[in-house]
């Protein structure tokens, strides 16, 4: 399940996803480390082309391990201030590193990343957007491959 299936099978969730990680250069990735211990790190992300892509630094700890294990968690980095314009919004799912040399090159023209670059596709297994409705409600939206969208609203 990769961005563009989640763009269409839920529009209005996938737009305000987007328009919270694109509202900022640097988020936060979070991977598993070779014991199992959570890993965080800052990291860019693009969405381009039905995809949403992982770009790091060669041998990077980060790039290391999602070789070892593609599970990962991304979170849309909340801004200056407490202020949530959109939410608190975060992906997870499985990372997997693209090997071909024709793809790598044609995000590089399109981004122009330092050279050279790990370079991961993703595949989604959960969406989450948590916001605040009419100052009286905690609102969380989750979305996960094959359901639709489940809206929980907490006092």
């Amino acid at each position: 399940m990769n961005w563009a299936v989640f763009t269409t099978t839920e529009p209005d969730l996938a737009t305000i996803v987007e328009e919270r990680f694109r509202a900022f250069t640097h988020h936060t990735l979070a991977t598993l480390r070779r014991d199992g211990s959570p890993r965080t790190s800052g990291l860019e992300v693009r969405f381009l082309h039905g995809e949403l892509w992982l770009a790091m630094m060669p041998d990077s700890l980060k790039a290391l391990d999602l070789r070892r294990d593609p599970r990962f968690a991304l979170q849309a980095n909340p801004g200056p201030e407490t202020d949530m314009g959109g939410g608190d919004v975060r992906i997870s799912g499985r990372a997997y590193e693209v090997e071909d040399p024709a793809a790598k090159a044609a995000y590089a023209e399109e981004v122009e990343p330092p050279e050279p670059f790990h370079l991961f596709r993703t595949e989604l297994t959960e969406v989450v957007r948590t916001y605040v409705e009419d100052e009286k409600y905690l609102v969380v939206q989750v979305w996960q491959p094959g359901e639709p969208v489940r809206t929980l609203r907490r006092t």
